[in-house]
């Protein structure tokens, strides 16, 4: 394990798997809050009032699935290693470090640079830090010293990555469609009534590869990105390179992907590939199959060039 990467309780879980001082691939899901428990317990802790019904809101935000997807393509990685593999060989990842944060993005958002205006924060297309509805000092306080924690074990994680010669994959899921609604504190009552004609939205790629800046600057170079094009066609998924969202300052992905150029990649799945149905306002079921589908291809992609 790197120095400094543990769990640490209703924060971040780490999961190691394989081991060794070879190359390492860190997975990381800033948005792995997913269960209801995991926003009833910092609702619980808040001094604060919140919308009502925000756990909505959460089910639709969060990145339901992420999680899953991540350890079914570490351990597909990992077993890419044995003699039988039907995987490409490829750079020899010896552990794969899983890193999930417990923190729901519904308060505070640690896939965020904090501190960027709200204009900054809509140019890149994305929610704001610290959710509109944390007003009470200590709230933030405490939301900030967990967001504080996260990011020292996300950061040594992908930084020991690095120095290890491996890589590390920035993963999320999304709503499968891209509804325009403004987080405010009528979010709950504008979300419901954008989704009473979800047909008017418009569908989302089914994966969307987040490596341009604003300015269209690619960040993954052009062979590891026809590698993971030819993936993901063999595979039968469409994708889209940040017709989303751009790799925008204003989060931590660029941070990353700018601290270790050519090292880290970020993507988008969609939602309703990895559950037995995409259903709004309540926590979904993630169907295994389904997971390991979208798994095989990315873990594919990362043992054949990356």
């Amino acid at each position: 394990m790197f120095s400094g990467v543990r769990s640490i309780p209703d924060v971040v879980d780490v999961l190691e798997l394989g081991g060794g001082d070879g190359p390492a691939l860190v997975i990381e899901v800033p948005h792995g809050a997913t269960g209801d428990w995991e926003f009833n317990v910092v609702a619980s802790q808040l001094r604060g009032a919140v919308p009502d019904d925000l756990i909505a809101f959460f089910h639709v935000n969060t990145d339901a699935g992420a999680a899953e997807l991540g350890l079914a393509i570490g351990q597909r990685v990992l077993a890419s290693r044995a003699p039988d593999s039907a995987l490409p060989s490829g750079p020899a990842f010896t552990r794969v470090v899983v890193v999930r944060c417990r923190i729901p993005r519904t308060f505070i958002d640690c896939n965020r640079v904090l501190g960027a205006s709200g204009a900054a924060y809509r140019a890149g297309g994305v929610t704001p830090g610290v959710a509109p509805w944390i007003t009470d000092e200590a709230d933030h306080d405490a939301l900030l010293a967990r967001y504080a924690a996260y990011q020292t074990v996300a950061q040594a994680a992908i930084d020991g990555a690095s120095a290890s010669g491996g890589r590390a994959l920035l993963l999320h899921t999304y709503a499968p469609r891209s509804v325009d609604v403004q987080v405010s504190l009528d979010i709950v009552r504008d979300l419901r009534a954008a989704y009473a004609n979800p047909e008017q939205w418009p569908l989302r790629p089914q994966i969307d590869v987040i490596h341009r800046d604003p300015d269209g600057v690619a960040t993954l170079n052009p062979a590891a990105m026809r590698a993971l094009t030819n993936a993901l066609t063999d595979a039968g998924y469409t994708y889209a390179e940040g017709e989303t969202y751009p790799l925008h300052p204003v989060t931590m992905a660029h941070a990353h992907v700018t601290r270790h150029p050519g090292q880290v990649a970020c993507l988008e799945v969609r939602r309703d590939l990895l559950t037995a149905q995409f259903v709004p306002f309540r926590q979904v079921q993630i169907d295994a199959e389904r997971v390991a589908r979208v798994a095989d291809p990315l873990a594919r992609w990362l043992t054949a060039i990356w």
